[in-house]
């Protein structure tokens, strides 16, 4: 599945986001960027807990590759 494949990705750019803003300082926030910092958050919380934190897309593309013959349907 797609999306399978692109959670690892997601995970990583959250976490290097979460990190630049964490080095940058800035506390002044515009309503927009609290909105955005919140969806971040809840999706960086939601996907924490599953396994694609720690898989990348090496895996997941290899993973799907060994599936192929095996004819699954989603």
């Amino acid at each position: 599945s797609k999306t399978l494949y692109f959670l690892p990705q997601v995970f990583q750019l959250l976490t290097d986001l979460k990190q630049q803003r964490k080095e940058s300082g800035k506390n002044k926030q515009s309503s927009g960027q609290q909105n955005l910092n919140t969806i971040m958050y809840e999706t960086l919380k939601y996907i924490s807990k599953t396994p694609c934190r720690y898989q990348s897309p090496e895996t997941v593309r290899d993973f799907l590759i060994a599936m192929k013959g095996h004819k699954l349907t989603k």
